[in-house]
């Protein structure tokens, strides 16, 4: 760590071969980096293998907005569901709910489940997780007091 402040400073000059540039200085590449990157190892472009479905990154870039836009939709949310309770409320916040878990699950199951047959398994219980939530919470919605009011209840007690 030094070494590179007194090389971008300009106070030091790199020795040896192996160069890079950074910003507007030289830096000098560590002799075991350089020789693993004369190997010809083709370098991974993520470190999750590719998905079936996403196969463009243009497709990828519309999840990450569609997950970004789900967030920022439960933030706004949370005070309607304390200002306006009411079935549109409790039935957008079960969607909300359900699809941001959803998204945040597969994550966890992309990052930490290795292997065909375990990733298949994971995402079809990982489907019928988001099923069955989503279901329980409009038959809560629907036959209970719905979301809003069963907040509204326990911060009550």
């Amino acid at each position: 760590m030094a070494a590179l402040v007194l090389l971008r400073a300009g106070l030091m000059r790199p020795r040896g071969a192996q160069m890079a540039l950074l910003g507007r200085t030289l830096l000098r590449r560590p002799a075991a980096l350089a020789a693993v990157a004369d190997r010809s190892v083709p370098a991974r472009q993520s470190h999750s293998p590719p998905q079936q479905g996403h196969g463009s990154s243009k497709a990828a870039s519309l999840h990450w907005t569609g997950e970004r836009a789900v967030s920022v939709l439960l933030l706004g949310l949370l005070p309607a569901a304390y200002l306006y309770p009411g079935p549109a409320v409790d039935y957008s916040l079960a969607a909300a709910l359900t699809l941001h878990g959803h998204w945040g699950l597969g994550q966890v199951i992309t990052d930490y489940v290795h292997g065909d047959i375990p990733i298949k398994l994971a995402n079809t219980g990982l489907y019928v997780l988001s099923a069955v939530t989503f279901a329980g919470l409009c038959y809560f919605n629907y036959y209970d007091v719905g979301i809003c009011k069963a907040v509204a209840m326990l911060w009550s007690l």
